[in-house]
C-alpha cells in the first residue's frame, strides 16, 4: 500500500496594522498560505484592518484564525504581562469576538485561535494563563487552539474538550528543549530562503528539526507558521511552498 502524502497547513500572521500604520504584504501572502492568523486588537489590528484582512482571506479561500495577544500595542505583544486570569479571559473573548463580527460581515468565519508573541510563549509553561485562555475558548463555543507541541496549554485544552492544532515554525531557530530561540538572540529568526525551506521540509517529512546545538527535536505538527513580518517574508513563503509541493506535501488548512 502506498503511504499517504504528508499533509500540512501553511499559516501566516496577517492584518498586523493599526490606523495609518501597516505591516507586511498581506495580499501576496494570501496567495501562498492556507490559513491567516488575523490580529484582532491586542498587539495590532483595528476594525478596518480586521475587515480588510477577513475580506481578503475569504476571497482567497484561506481559513481564518484569531491572532489574540496581550493588550500591548506599544510592545507589539512581545512583552510578558502578569495579567489577572479573569482579565486575560476577557481579553481573548473580546478580541476574538471583534474578529468574528468582521469576518461574519465579509461572509467568512473564525475557525480557531492562535495566540501571539509573549502570550504564545507563556502558554508553553504558565498553567494559570493557559487555563484562562482555555476558559475563553470554551465561552466562545469551544473554538480550537493552535499551540506548540509540549505546551502546558495543550494538555489543559484537551482535558477541557478543546481541539488543538500543533504548530511548528519554518523561520525560527529551535532550542534543544523544543522551544523557540528568543528573538533577542542572534540567529533566532531565519531569513535565508534555502535554510527556511530546508527546515520546512524537515518538519513536514521528518517531523522534526535540528536545534541550535545540532541535536534533534521531534515536532509532530499539523501546521507550519511563516511570520508575515520576517524580512523577505513573501519570498520565503513562496520558496517554502514550492519546495513542499515539489516534495509531494499536500497543503490544506488545518481548521
Amino acid at each position: 500500500m502506498t503511504a499517504p502524502l504528508p499533509l500540512l497547513d501553511l499559516n501566516a500572521d496577517l492584518g498586523e496594522g493599526y490606523g495609518d500604520w501597516s505591516m507586511g504584504e498581506d495580499a501576496a501572502m494570501l496567495e501562498v498560505v492556507t490559513t491567516a492568523n488575523i490580529a484582532c486588537g491586542g498587539h495590532a489590528g483595528d476594525a478596518g484592518t480586521m475587515r480588510a484582512a477577513s475580506r481578503a482571506a475569504a476571497a482567497h479561500d484561506v481559513s481564518i484564525t484569531a491572532h489574540v495577544a496581550y493588550p500591548d500595542l506599544a510592545g507589539f505583544g512581545r512583552r510578558f504581562l502578569d495579567i489577572a486570569p479573569t482579565d486575560l479571559t476577557d481579553q481573548v473573548v473580546v478580541q476574538v469576538g471583534a474578529l468574528q463580527a468582521m469576518a461574519r460581515a465579509e461572509g467568512a468565519q473564525v475557525r480557531g485561535v492562535k495566540p501571539h508573541g509573549a502570550l504564545y510563549n507563556a502558554l508553553a509553561h504558565h498553567a494559570t494563563q493557559a487555563a484562562a485562555v482555555v476558559r475563553a475558548l470554551q465561552e466562545l463555543g469551544d473554538l480550537p487552539l493552535v499551540a506548540a507541541p509540549g505546551a502546558v496549554a495543550v494538555e489543559i485544552a484537551q482535558a477541557a474538550g478543546i481541539a488543538v492544532v500543533l504548530e511548528g515554525f519554518a523561520d525560527r531557530a529551535y532550542l534543544p528543549g523544543g522551544t523557540l530561540t528568543p528573538r533577542s538572540t542572534p540567529g533566532a529568526v531565519l531569513t535565508d530562503p534555502a535554510a527556511v525551506a530546508a527546515q520546512a521540509l524537515s518538519i513536514a517529512t521528518a517531523h522534526g528539526v535540528r536545534t541550535v546545538d545540532g541535536s534533534w527535536v521531534d515536532l509532530p505538527v499539523r501546521s507550519l507558521c511563516l511570520h508575515g513580518d520576517t524580512p523577505g517574508a513573501v519570498e520565503l513563503a513562496r520558496t517554502v511552498r514550492s519546495h513542499l509541493e515539489a516534495a509531494g506535501v499536500r497543503l490544506e488548512a488545518a481548521l
